[in-house]
């Protein structure tokens, strides 16, 4: 059988720290070998729907929602996009009900929204646990996430967390083929394994900040 390699991280310029035009990221992934990737704006779809649009094969529409207790929630294959401030539980539900996974990204990175604080209360709804995020870079993080996964009975994902176009790839997850609904992605992530496991420089941030301040700028 032939293993897809998919990122579960990714963002495009229509985040608002990230400059990396929505083609591109498509271009730079296939030059790579992604054959799946999610893209998770912040707390944005409209990229990513199109990009699903242009490549409904390779491309999952996702969600970085912030919540209301300030900590971020994913959600995998979106029809709609929920706010910025909807409380963590609520979104968890409201990713459930459109047919999405729950994704919960970078859990113990505390200084990037990290959702591990919430666990008791929005434990139960999490499909999917980020083992590895490549801008994690601090030693433990990961394992710390993988170890909560496996002890509570939770599915493992990985992605790059790419802001940057250098950065695609970086964490992956290795799946046989699956059909792109909720039944066929946690199958796919049942079978599969953390396969891409390389960590990002922490001056990577760096581009991340330079992002911010330029839209700004450009306002």
């Amino acid at each position: 059988m032939t293993l897809l390699r998919m990122d579960m991280h990714i963002h495009t310029h229509a985040s608002f720290d990230s400059l990396n035009p929505p083609e591109r990221v498509v271009e730079v992934a296939r030059q790579r070998g992604m054959d799946r990737l999610v893209i998770t704006d912040h707390n944005e779809i409209a990229a990513a729907v199109v990009l699903h649009e242009l490549d409904p094969e390779r491309i999952l529409v996702g969600e970085e929602v912030k919540t209301a207790e300030r900590v971020d929630v994913i959600g995998i294959l979106l029809r709609e996009r929920i706010p910025k401030g909807t409380p963590a539980r609520e979104t968890c539900e409201r990713i459930r009900e459109q047919g999405g996974i729950v994704y919960l990204p970078h859990p113990f990175d505390s200084r990037r929204s990290g959702g591990g604080a919430l666990l008791d209360q929005i434990g139960e709804l999490v499909d999917v646990v980020e083992a590895h995020n490549s801008r994690s870079w601090k030693s433990g993080l990961n394992l710390r996430a993988e170890a909560w996964a496996r002890a509570h009975g939770k599915l493992l994902g990985a992605g790059s967390d790419a802001h940057t176009l250098g950065e695609i790839g970086r964490g992956f997850m290795s799946v046989p083929p699956f059909t792109p609904d909720r039944d066929g992605l946690l199958t796919a992530l049942r079978e599969g394994q953390v396969a891409g496991r390389n960590v990002s420089s922490p001056l990577c941030h760096l581009s991340s900040t330079y992002a911010k301040l330029r839209k700004r700028w450009m306002v």
